[in-house]
């Protein structure tokens, strides 16, 4: 009897814990909805809002910004290195510009961008959110719906999301430049074949691709940290969460726009 009821307890227990994950992401889904709808209404962009905006883009942006470049810069140069040395080694030199882009620029870097907003700009301001959200409801106050944390949610949204694209964009032109002086050197001769074995490997529809996935990938920094700090918890409060929990809810989503993005390429 006791080994039944040992069983019993541990398959509520499971039920529990699925009923919590799925109503986790049915929250965060609801969250997404809000913020997306909020991001393209105009009437959020007016009024003091609009400096709040612009001072959480700066915040966002301008710290990580040096780093970023030269962690990726130097990230890059060991990735072109290591392709190039290795495709010289077996006569198939011809490809590694091919191979560079479509690895380095079209995957790493949109991925490499992603996570590194999200550790050092959005899942911190989640949790700053959590806990003033704590701090509030300890307080007494009335904790507001989405319509009453649009000022907020919204800026820091905001923010996360175009971190995430410009640090893509301007590491991808970087790692294209130091591919290019790797293998050519300073020679200006070389830039028109150059140019246009980049150009082919963009065609219109991994350029396509490539601007979804990065606008997904920044949508999910934006939204999935801050969906998860509004989250309260089985009992109604805001305690603060474990920082894996967020990060691997996060990771999924990035790692399921990416499996996508590479169905959508190859297959």
């Amino acid at each position: 009897m006791r080994a039944i009821a040992d069983i019993d307890s541990s398959l509520l227990r499971q039920v529990r814990r699925r009923r919590a994950q799925v109503r986790a992401w049915w929250h965060t889904l609801q969250m997404a909805a809000q913020i997306v709808v909020l991001m393209l209404s105009p009437s959020s962009y007016t009024g003091p809002r609009a400096r709040q905006v612009l001072s959480h883009l700066v915040v966002a942006v301008w710290p990580m910004l040096p780093w970023f470049l030269v962690l990726s810069a130097l990230i890059s140069l060991v990735i072109i290195r290591i392709v190039t040395a290795t495709a010289a080694s077996y006569g198939l030199s011809q490809y590694a510009l091919e191979v560079l882009v479509r690895t380095l620029v079209l995957e790493l870097i949109p991925l490499f961008a992603a996570l590194f907003v999200a550790l050092r700009h959005a899942m911190p301001g989640a949790e700053q959110l959590r806990q003033q959200l704590d701090a509030r409801q300890r307080a007494g106050r009335h904790i507001p719906g989405i319509a009453g944390l649009v000022g907020t949610l919204l800026p820091r949204a905001l923010a996360s999301g175009h971190a995430v694209v410009l640090l893509a964009s301007l590491s991808g032109v970087v790692a294209l430049v130091l591919t290019y002086l790797l293998v050519h050197g300073f020679s200006p001769w070389a830039l028109p074949s150059y140019t246009h074995d980049v150009g082919r490997v963009f065609s219109p529809v991994v350029s396509l691709i490539f601007v979804l996935k990065t606008a997904f990938f920044s949508l999910a920094v934006a939204v999935v940290p801050l969906a998860g700090a509004a989250e309260p918890d089985e009992h109604g409060r805001y305690r603060a969460h474990s920082d894996m929990t967020a990060f691997a809810r996060l990771f999924s989503v990035l790692l399921m726009v990416e499996v996508a993005s590479l169905a959508g390429n190859y297959y």
